[in-house]
C-alpha cells in the first residue's frame, strides 16, 4: 500500500486547507501506528500486554507533556499548525482527560497529521521518536 497512490486517489487538496480536527484525526492514527509498531519491536508479548503498553504512549496526558517539552523546537509553521489544533472547538473531552490536556493532545495530533500529509517525514520521524523516547523516558 502507497500512501501517495491513496491521497492521490481523492479531490487534492492541500493539508493547509484541512480543518484542524481532521488533522487530528489523522494524526491520531499515524501516530498510534508508530506508537504500536515501536511497542511490538521492543516486546513480542500478549495482545492485551501489547495494548496496555501502547495506551501509556496514546493518552492525552502523555501527548501534552510531550507538546510542553518539544513546543520550543518547533518552527513558525508548526507551531501555528499545533495552536490551530489546540484551539479547534470540540464538544465532546473524553472524561477521563483534563480539558487542556486533550486540547493539547489534539494540537499534538494536528502537528503530526499535518507533517504526514505534507510528506515531511525527516520531520515527523524526529517528533515521533522524540515522543517515544521522551514518555519511556518519563518512566524511569
Amino acid at each position: 500500500m502507497d500512501i501517495n497512490n491513496i491521497l492521490s486517489e481523492g479531490e487534492k487538496v492541500s493539508p493547509r486547507e484541512y480543518s484542524p480536527l481532521a488533522l487530528a484525526f489523522m494524526g491520531d492514527a499515524v501516530y498510534e501506528s508508530f506508537i504500536r509498531a515501536k511497542v511490538l519491536i521492543e516486546a513480542n508479548a500478549s495482545a492485551n500486554s501489547l495494548h496496555k503498553r501502547a495506551v501509556h504512549f496514546v493518552n492525552c496526558h502523555a501527548q501534552c507533556k510531550i507538546m510542553e517539552a518539544f513546543l520550543g523546537n518547533l518552527t513558525d509553521e508548526e507551531e501555528a499548525v499545533f495552536k490551530r489544533g489546540r484551539n479547534a472547538k470540540t464538544f465532546t473531552v473524553p472524561k477521563n482527560a483534563d480539558v487542556y490536556e486533550y486540547h493539547a493532545a489534539t494540537g499534538f495530533e494536528a502537528l503530526v497529521g499535518w507533517l504526514y500529509l505534507m510528506g515531511k517525514t525527516d520531520r515527523l520521524c524526529e517528533i515521533l521518536e522524540f515522543s517515544y523516547n521522551f514518555i519511556k523516558n518519563e518512566e524511569h
